[in-house]
């Protein structure tokens, strides 16, 4: 199985097993898209991980398999590719991307699905295609520049070079970098954290973030303002006001 999502205690984590480069195969694409819609139905996943073992996140889409497309190949595989990395993105749940080793094309466009990306010390990332005369095609064209700016964007994909953590750091391309050996333990701690969070709530922030970004300021409020007089309806936003009052901010123990 190049591909799993396993749960524990509300986090789910999305495993990439494709040794040795976690290569994003049509098969693994396909996988992707089936476990990221797994986590956002299964009401025991609360937060999710993206993660591709110790030595690698993914170094992208398999080039030996995307070869042989021709271009009809491509236009009827394209939306595909795509709808696989927006299944991810659109979980409507935490997510977090620990990052290790390479993730490259593909692969940084996964990590670019994530809320929060974590990586490894020893972390390279970059969007290659251009050095095969291409361009992004997982969204990497339209998340990265929405998420560190159009110039900074532009210089990685016209230039296809990768970045050292301490640079992606800078840039705004990740969120924390800490040693290799301590990514997962991070991102899980900081995905169990929010499990224990209020899960609708936290959906309604992210909806909030993700749509307002797409749309006008005024189109944006309203989507806030509905949200959040639509949460007075929650057990969840009794139990927190309540124990805000009795005991102070931070205890609330959500259901």
């Amino acid at each position: 199985m190049t591909i799993s999502l396993e749960v524990s205690e509300g986090v789910g984590t999305i495993r990439l097993d494709r040794p040795p480069m976690n290569a994003l195969d049509i098969a693994t694409q396909d996988r992707l898209r089936e476990l990221a819609v797994e986590a956002t139905d299964r009401a025991d996943v609360r937060a999710v991980i993206i993660y591709g073992g110790e030595k690698v996140f993914a170094a992208g889409a398999d080039i030996k398999e995307m070869q042989t497309m021709d271009h009809a190949g491509m236009v009827a595989r394209s939306r595909a590719l795509q709808d696989a990395f927006t299944a991810v993105a659109r979980i409507p749940k935490p997510v977090v991307a620990a990052v290790t080793g390479y993730a490259l094309g593909g692969g940084c466009e996964l990590a670019l699905c994530a809320d929060y990306r974590i990586a490894a010390d020893n972390a390279k990332l970059g969007q290659p295609e251009i050095l095969l005369g291409l361009i992004p095609g997982a969204g990497g064209t339209q998340r990265l520049s929405r998420l560190i700016g159009p110039s900074r964007a532009k210089d990685l994909i016209f230039t296809g070079r990768m970045v050292k953590a301490d640079e992606a750091l800078t840039l705004g391309l990740v969120d924390r970098v800490v040693p290799a050996a301590e990514v997962y333990e991070q991102a899980h701690a900081w995905a169990a954290k929010l499990a224990q969070g209020p899960a609708i709530a936290l959906r309604a922030a992210k909806e909030c973030v993700d749509a307002g970004l797409e749309a006008d300021i005024d189109t944006g409020l309203t989507i806030e303002r509905n949200w959040f007089a639509g949460l007075f309806a929650t057990e969840d936003r009794k139990r927190g006001m309540r124990s805000f009052v009795e005991e102070g901010p931070g205890k609330a123990k959500f259901v």
